[in-house]
This record gives structure tokens, C-alpha cells and sequence, in this order.
């Protein structure tokens, strides 16, 4: 019976010394293996064949993959590397079975040399087109053998030989030159030019596809299910896998002499820039190619010589942001004509990007003029230095002068583009036309002699926002002054264009950058480098201070006043039952030495960088949200840090499953959104649209954004505000009953005591409040309307009445009574709603991740309700409401296509409508004169839906019952004023005045 038997595997296991003498064998008459190992004399591949497919032994194995690594050497002509079908064979017996059988024995222990040498060479003779291939193929089969079984997946030998095989993989790839050395194997071996083409295609397609980290993270995904992976493979991350990829590339550039080479590369940077994370690909060229010396700075040109024009295109694009975002992020900190080396160094990069390229000089001069380029939010640093590359050229800057003169004064561009854009084309403006008229004074002269120039400050004057008016006067005026002497030079007399901002842009025509070097830029790259490698390191604790011992000598006499209390408030401590700490049977396993709560900012970075320790962490969360508000405005520990601070606070994960862990952590951004608002408002919105987070992490930003704005304007204070106030800044407890106010000893109390938490559903619970506040009017009214004149009946005054106390348990105070300052509206409008409108209309012309992150229904709903709220926030008294209510409709509008199907977001876009309508509603005659387009959009897009909706019961709950109720309040407040201001709509349609 036995020879009936096959077995599925066989895996030997070389024997220790102690374990052969004492192990004695039944059978004795049994061939012993070292015969067929005596039998391999390399002498041929077809031997090498032979003896690999029967079965060798340990030491005939080790004969082989010598005699194989003779030939890849070149000391006899069989090479096991260079695509034939003998190697073929070869190659696959020793991937499907020599590596199943005998990849654990190879490996253990480096205490034997030869076992370390013999796994360096099975690598080795792999690392080829058909190795690749041959392991793919086989980790394609073992995935499919291993998910037709799922219930015995623990027990399947495909699993164990999954985890082999990922292991081959990541050996074979893990040097950063394996990609030129598998090329060099094949190119030196096939001499015919028609031979090597298609050999050509297969390497690039293997390398750059992503066909080996899609089959890698699948294999992967069945060893997590089969609980069978101890560690994380780098093949099997797309991020890792992209960085290895362009390690290989740098180096391949960096020894690259042949146009054949520089193409060859630029074919598999051009497919790696699709595998997703491109950004850190043209990091790492920036940083360790173009960044370097000069001969590999002319490399750099070289290789994006050598891509299509597309990736061309991406490429300077991708070189823009990252110069802006890491490099030139504080250029904005001084006066505008200060001389920095970081923009002329900026400047240089550009430069060696564009080469001698026209198409990538037009490219840039695109960025500098199109309609969602010029570097948004960002920094004005990287607009001088994309501006001064094109200074030397008079074509190129008279080109970007002309282009940004005449949409900075175009109508449809001043009412829909968003206000950071405007500002963004602004200062390319000034700054192109300083260069201009350096270069040919008579050029700008003519220009501003023409129409255009003449229309694009009567239209800017002629508009209704603030802000679109005061960009308008600033730049006639700065380029004015450069044509016109002092007498005929224009002059507005306001007191917008004497302010500080605006003598900063009129500074802009007069600032001169030249291209620099990049050494500066190298200092910056090499210096952030350690600290984003730094691993975290656990707080040593602090050694205790000693006790201060009083003095033996003498005697201290005090008198003391009686207050007459009778020492009621002195409570004897009681004994406790047990100690907590000492509940622990095994006493080594008590912990004497927990860390103490942090006290300085610098602790608590440190505390949160301990990931390994959950007191830490725990502490940490706890008191983030007091210490950071209680230092806000002490010092300078938060605003020195406040960055760190928001970047451990986003990226933080619950490791340990903390109680309360998310409110926690939501209170800690909003105390560091609140400690700096101007700053870290708009660093949240650029962290939402430009992180590399995860669709959890965006959702709180977002959460942040909205709850600290509302805090900000008044509404919804914290709890931990109270509880941040400094000791110094109250009185002793039997001082202050007498001096304070009982009330606020009351809320004190109660405030520090009695600490709410946030609800999982904060902006939610928000926007249904509001929503109700915004209906309750509107079905008073329909009441009454129902029961007759108001004059006969009592319930118009009680149906008022119930809609007066809807509005006071909302928390909302009566219109006309609340006004915030308008600093306070201007900070929400800057710092809070137009980085977020901005950047989404940024990011829906671009090709960034951020742009398929957005239409996440879940996120999509929660962005439109976080900018109803800060518009709400703002309040009607907001300066900037005109172009916040410009922005956010053309921002609702926009996304009409995403609600068909999906109530959720139709909801989200309906509260959004009505937060317009209720802030615009002191206003609608000039809502409806500005935004009469809008308004008869909105009337048509809400009948649909109101139409389109199957409500339910009147009373019900449901989700469709509630977007039909607001369908109705919008299509209610809209249709009154289309009846009341119906001759201002129509001739507004019609274009008469």
C-alpha cells in the first residue's frame, strides 16, 4: 500500500551533529543519499537539470547552485540569466521546487557559511526577467490553490509556500540597482536589435506595471487571513515599492552614457508615475538627482528630455508644489524685496527642469496663467521664482502679462473663480510686469494704454466684494506708478491701499530674483532628512526634585486671623480599602515608575511620540487639550511647536483602544486650531487636500475645522476653555467668594468638573439644529396661512411662540441682536472657508489622489456641512459674504451630479442652501442681483428634487421625509424672493440695467 501513496511535498532538513549521533536508523539497507549526490559532476545545464528534478539531496544542491553561479559569473558559457529554454526549465524547478523545500534550510542561522552563500546564490540566479516571472507565476497559482480552500487555509502547505515565495521576491529586488543589473544581463547577451525589442517591453512592463506589487499585496492579504505572516513585506507596499523604484532610477541616471539609456529610463518613469504615489517618485528625484552637482543636475534634464510631453507636464508641476510646500514655506515672514536664497535657489531647480525646452517654458507659463495654477495657497515664494525663470525671456513674460491682465479683469472670472486664485494671478501680475518693464518700458506702457488694462480696473471697482475691489485699486496703482511719473500716476485715495497688505503688493513690482545655485536647498533637504528618520524615543522620567527641609534654628511665629469658619471646610482624608497599584499578585509586574502628567509643550510631543507606551499616550490625550489652550498665549512653547503638535495629533491612532479616544483627540486639535487660528486654519485645509491620510483622518480635519470655527464666532464654547485658565489668574478659594461673583465660582466649578464629551456625530447634530431653526418660521407661517386671518385665532401667536423657543433651546440668539466683529468674520472667511473652497477647485482639475478622495460620499457630505457651518459662523455682518456666498453656490451647484442617487448628499446640499439663504436673508434684493443665475438654477434643481422625492408619513423620520422638508423651506424662501424681485432677475437674465 505504501507505494500507492504519493506525498504532496518533501522538505529536508540538514541534521546538527548532536542529533545525528543520536539518531540511529531502522534501515540500514536503504540507498544512502549520498550516492545522488555523488552523481552531479557539472559538467553540463542538462545534468544541472537532471539532478534538480530528482529530488537532491542537501549537498548535490549545493553542487548545482555553484556550478549556476559559475555561469552567471561568465566562467563557462551556460548562464542560467540569459532567456532560453533550458534556463527556463532550470528556473522554474528551482522556484517551485527547491525554494517549497529547502528555503528555511538555506536561510537559518548565519553561523554557517555556507548555508548563507548557498541562499545567495538561488538568489542570484534568479535575478532575472525569467526569475521574476517564474515566481510570479507561481505565487499566482499557490493564491488560487489557497482561496478555493478558505476553511482549511491554516492547515494548507500554500500558505507556508506563499510566505517562501514573497520572501524570494523581496530578496531578489531588495538592492537599489537590481533593475539595471537584470537589464544588463539581457542586453549583453542578445545582440539583435529586433531580439531585444520585445525583451525591452517585458522588462518595462514587469518592472513599472505594478504587476508584482498587485500579485505581492494579494499574497500578502492570504497570509494575514491564515495568520501566518510575522512581518510586513516592502514588496507587497505600494509606497515602498515606489521608493525602490526610484532608487533604482537615480541610480541608473546618475551612471547612465547613452541616449538608448536615458530612454530606457524615462519609459519606466513614465509607467511608475501611474502606479500611484508620483509624488514621492519626483521627490526623490528632486532630492537625490537634481539637487546634487552639476553633472547630475544635466542628468536630471536628460531624463525629463527623454519623457512624453504629458509626463513632461507632470513632472514641472509636481517640482512646483513640492518647492512651495517644503521649501518655500516661510518666504512670506518678511518684506517682499528682501533677497532670499531659497527663491533664487527655487529658481535654479525650475530652470534645470525647463532646460532648453519651449514646450516646458510654456508649460510654466500655463501654471503661472491658467485657472487653477500660480501655486494656490501657497506661499508668494514660489510665484517669484517661477516668474523670475521667464524673467530673461521678453516673449514668455510678455505672454504671462497679457494673459493675466485680461482674466484678472474678465466679469465671469472675477464672479467665480475663488478669491486665493485672484490673489495668486495678483501677484504674478505684479511681479511679471516689474520684469517687464525692466526689460522694455514701452512694452508695459502699451499695455496700459490699451482697453484691456481699462476694463479690468472698472470692472474690478464695479464690483461688490470688498476684496475683488481692493486686489483692482492695488494693482493699478503699483502699475501705474511704474509708467507714470508722480503727478499723472493714479491714485485712489483710499484707505484700503494705505494699509500694510497692500504696500506689500505694491513692494511686488520692484522685486529683481535671479536664478541661484541649489546649495541652499541642499542644506534644507539634508537637514529635514534626520528628522523625519528619527524614530521616537521614550521620556526618561525626571529625577525628584528634594524637598525643601525648613530651618532647625529659631522659631517662626505667625499670627493667623480668624475668619470664623470653625475649620468646616477641612476634611480628614479617609483610608482607603486598597491600593490599585498593589492589586497585582506578582509584584514584579507593578510599574512604580509611571510617568507624570506633562507640564511643558515639549513633554507632551514627547509623550505622543512614545507609541510604545500606554501611559503615555493616555496622558498625553488627556492633557493635550487644557495644557495647549493654558499655553496658548504664555510664551512662545506653542506657536514654536504648533505645527508638530497638529501633525501627532492627525496622524495618531488608537493603538490601545483608549476610553473616549476620539473626543479626546478631537478636543486637541480644536485647542490647537483655537491657539492659533490664523495659521493652523489654513495648515488644517491644506493638510485635508494634500496629506496622505486616510478617509477617517480627512473626516476629523474637517470635524476640527467646523467645531473651532463655530467656538471662534461665539457659538458652541468649549468646556476645556474654562479649565485652560491659569492658576495665577484666579483668587484663592476663601478669597475669591468674597470678591467673585457666585455665578462664576458656579460655572467655574462645574465647568472644570463636569467635562462633556463630543458626540461621535458633532456637525451632524449641528446642521439638524440649524435645520430646524431655518423650517420652524416657515411651517409657523403655513400654519397659520391654514387656519384663517391672523386676527381671529390665537394660534399664529402661539405657533410664533413655539418657533421663539425651537430657536432658544437651538442655542441661537435672535437675528439683528448677535453681531461678532468683523476681525473675527474676516479670520473664519481667510483663514478657514476660502482654503478649503479654494483647494476643492483646485483639486477638481488636477490629477492629484485628493481629487477621487473628495467624491467619497461619507467625506463629500461632511466637507459641504463643515462650509454651511463657518459660513453660518461668520455670521451676515462677514465683509467677504458676498464672495463666500459666491464660492460655496457655485461649490453647490457643482456637485449636483453627485447627488443623484444618494439622499445623503442631496440633504448635505440642501442644509448648505439653506445656511446661504439664512445668512443672505437680511440682503436678498442684492443676493438675487449678484447670484440671479444661481438663484433660478437653485429654484429648478430643488422643484426636482422636491418633485423626485417619495416622502412618507408627515410626521416620520426617515431621510427622504427630512430632504423633503428642506427641499420645501429652500424652494419656499427661494420662490419668494424670484416673486419679489422678479423684474431685478429677468433683467438681470437679459442684461438690462
Amino acid at each position: 500500500m505504501e507505494e500507492l501513496l504519493t506525498p504532496v511535498s518533501q522538505t529536508y532538513r540538514r541534521p546538527t551533529d548532536e542529533a545525528e549521533l543520536l539518531t540511529v536508523s531502522k534501515y540500514t539497507t536503504a540507498k544512502p543519499v549520498t550516492e545522488t549526490r555523488s552523481e552531479f559532476k557539472g559538467s553540463s545545464p542538462e545534468e544541472a537539470l537532471e539532478a534538480l528534478k530528482s529530488q537532491p539531496g542537501h549537498e548535490t544542491l549545493l553542487s548545482v547552485l555553484a556550478y549556476l553561479q559559475k555561469g552567471v559569473n561568465g566562467k563557462h558559457p551556460f548562464n542560467v540569466k540569459t532567456p532560453s529554454p533550458q534556463g527556463a526549465q532550470i528556473v522554474h524547478v528551482l522556484v517551485t521546487e527547491i525554494v517549497p523545500n529547502y528555503w528555511t534550510v538555506l536561510n537559518e542561522g548565519s553561523s554557517s557559511k555556507k548555508r548563507s552563500t548557498a541562499a545567495d546564490c538561488l538568489v542570484s540566479c534568479l535575478q532575472s526577467i525569467p526569475g521574476i516571472n517564474a515566481g510570479l507565476a507561481y505565487l499566482r497559482a499557490l493564491i488560487r490553490e489557497a482561496k478555493s480552500n478558505p476553511q482549511g487555509l491554516k492547515q494548507s502547505h500554500a500558505a507556508f509556500n506563499l510566505g517562501f515565495v514573497l520572501e524570494l521576491l523581496s530578496q531578489i529586488l531588495q538592492y537599489d540597482d537590481e533593475a539595471k543589473r537584470i537589464w544588463s544581463s539581457i542586453s549583453s547577451s542578445v545582440d539583435n536589435p529586433s531580439k531585444l525589442r520585445p525583451l525591452r517591453q517585458e522588462f518595462i512592463s514587469l518592472i513599472a506595471s505594478g504587476k508584482i506589487l498587485s500579485l505581492c499585496a494579494e499574497g500578502e492579504d492570504v497570509l494575514k487571513e491564515a495568520d501566518n505572516l510575522d512581518n510586513p513585506l516592502w514588496v507587497a507596499d505600494a509606497k515602498e515599492y515606489v521608493l525602490w523604484l526610484g532608487r533604482n532610477l537615480v541610480s541608473w541616471t546618475k551612471s547612465a552614457d547613452s541616449v538608448d539609456e536615458f530612454k530606457l529610463v524615462a519609459d519606466i518613469l513614465s509607467r511608475a508615475l501611474k502606479l500611484g504615489h508620483y509624488e514621492l517618485l519626483i521627490q526623490l528625484l528632486l532630492t537625490d538627482l537634481l539637487l546634487q552637482e552639476n553633472h547630475k543636475q544635466s542628468a536630471f534634464t536628460k531624463l525629463v528630455d527623454s519623457l512624453p510631453q504629458s509626463e513632461q507636464r507632470k513632472l514641472l508641476f509636481v517640482v512646483l508644489k513640492l518647492l512651495s510646500s517644503q521649501y518655500l514655506i516661510s518666504v512670506d515672514s518678511d518684506a517682499a524685496t528682501e533677497n532670499y536664497p531659497l527663491v533664487w535657489a527655487a529658481a535654479g531647480v525650475i530652470a534645470a527642469v525647463l532646460g532648453d525646452s519651449g514646450t516646458r517654458r510654456g508649460h510654466l507659463v500655463s501654471w503661472l496663467t491658467g485657472a487653477v495654477g500660480a501655486g494656490i495657497g501657497e506661499t508668494s515664494g514660489i510665484r517669484r521664482a517661477a516668474v523670475a525663470v521667464l524673467a530673461d525671456n521678453k516673449e514668455a513674460i510678455t505672454t504671462v502679462v497679457e494673459k493675466n491682465l485680461s482674466q484678472f479683469g474678465d466679469q465671469l472670472y472675477i464672479r467665480h473663480v475663488p478669491m486665493l486664485q485672484q490673489e495668486a494671478h495678483a501677484q504674478v501680475l505684479l511681479l511679471s510686469a516689474g520684469y517687464l518693464h525692466r526689460i522694455s518700458p514701452i512694452k508695459l506702457t502699451v499695455i496700459l494704454r490699451s482697453s484691456t488694462y481699462l476694463n479690468t480696473i472698472s470692472n474690478r471697482i464695479a464690483a461688490s466684494q470688498t476684496r475683488i475691489g481692493f486686489l483692482g485699486m492695488v494693482v493699478g496703482e503699483a502699475l501705474s506708478g511704474l509708467v507714470h511719473k508722480d503727478d499723472k500716476k493714479l491714485d485712489f485715495h483710499m484707505d484700503e491701499t494705505n494699509t500694510e497688505e497692500a504696500s506689500w503688493y505694491k513692494s511686488l513690482v520692484h522685486v529683481s530674483d535671479k536664478i541661484g545655485p541649489t546649495n541652499p536647498l541642499q542644506t534644507e533637504s539634508s537637514s529635514e532628512r534626520p528628522r523625519k528618520a528619527s524614530k521616537p524615543t521614550k521620556s526618561t522620567p525626571k529625577p525628584a526634585q528634594p524637598s525643601r527641609v525648613p530651618p532647625k534654628n529659631g522659631f517662626i511665629i505667625e499670627e493667623v486671623e480668624d475668619d470664623g469658619s470653625e475649620e468646616d471646610d477641612l476634611v480628614p482624608y479617609g483610608k482607603p480599602d486598597s491600593d490599585a497599584e498593589d492589586s497585582d499578585d506578582d509584584p514584579t509586574l507593578i510599574n512604580r515608575d509611571k510617568p507624570k502628567a506633562p507640564v511643558y509643550i515639549r513633554d507632551l510631543i514627547t509623550y505622543f511620540r512614545d507609541t510604545q507606551n500606554f501611559d503615555c499616550q493616555k496622558l498625553a490625550l488627556t492633557t493635550a487639550p487644557t495644557l495647549i489652550r493654558r499655553k496658548a498665549n504664555y510664551g512662545t512653547e506653542v506657536s514654536s511647536h504648533i505645527e508638530e503638535l497638529a501633525t501627532l495629533l492627525v496622524g495618531l491612532e488608537d493603538k490601545y483602544e483608549l476610553e473616549d479616544f476620539h473626543n479626546l483627540r478631537l478636543q486637541g486639535m480644536i485647542a490647537v486650531i483655537i491657539a492659533q487660528p490664523q495659521k493652523m486654519g489654513q495648515w488644517f485645509a491644506k493638510t485635508f487636500f494634500d496629506g496622505d491620510y486616510s478617509l477617517g483622518q480627512r473626516a476629523s480635519v474637517l470635524v476640527v475645522l467646523g467645531l473651532s470655527g463655530r467656538e471662534i464666532a461665539g457659538f458652541d464654547i468649549s468646556e476645556y476653555a474654562d479649565a485652560a485658565s491659569f492658576p495665577s489668574k484666579q483668587l484663592p478659594s476663601k478669597l475669591e467668594k468674597h470678591y467673585s461673583l457666585p455665578s462664576a465660582t458656579d460655572r467655574l466649578t462645574s465647568s472644570t468638573s463636569h467635562l462633556k464629551a463630543l458626540p461621535p456625530n458633532a456637525v451632524d447634530n449641528i446642521s439638524q439644529t440649524l435645520s430646524q431653526n431655518f423650517l420652524a418660521p416657515l411651517a409657523a407661517e403655513a400654519a397659520d396661512a391654514a387656519t384663517g386671518p391672523d386676527a381671529l385665532k390665537l394660534s399664529s401667536f402661539t405657533s410664533r411662540l413655539q418657533s421663539n423657543n425651537a430657536m432658544m433651546r437651538g442655542k441661537s440668539k435672535p437675528r439683528g441682536i448677535r453681531s461678532i466683529p468683523n476681525t473675527t468674520a474676516s479670520l473664519l472667511a481667510t483663514s478657514f472657508f476660502f482654503p478649503l473652497t479654494s483647494r476643492f477647485q483646485a483639486a477638481l482639475h488636477s490629477s492629484s489622489a485628493a481629487r477621487g478622495v473628495l467624491f467619497q460620499p461619507s467625506l463629500l457630505v461632511l466637507y459641504i456641512k463643515t462650509l454651511a457651518l463657518l459660513l453660518h459662523a461668520a455670521g451676515p455682518s462677514t465683509l467677504a459674504l458676498p464672495q463666500m456666498t459666491t464660492e460655496f453656490w457655485d461649490l453647490l451647484l457643482g456637485v449636483r451630479g453627485q447627488c443623484i442617487g444618494n439622499m445623503t448628499i442631496t440633504q448635505a446640499v440642501l442644509f448648505g442652501l439653506m445656511a446661504l439663504l439664512d445668512v443672505n436673508e437680511g440682503d436678498m434684493r442684492g443676493l438675487c442681483e449678484r447670484q440671479g443665475r444661481e438663484v433660478v438654477e437653485s429654484v429648478e434643481w430643488v422643484s426636482g428634487v422636491f418633485d423626485q422625492t417619495l416622502g412618507g408619513d408627515a410626521g416620520g423620520d426617515g431621510e427622504e421625509n427630512q430632504v423633503k422638508m428642506m427641499a420645501a423651506g429652500v424652494l419656499i424662501r427661494l420662490k419668494e424672493a424670484v416673486e419679489k424681485y422678479r423684474a431685478l432677475l429677468m433683467g438681470d437674465l437679459i442684461g438690462v440695467a
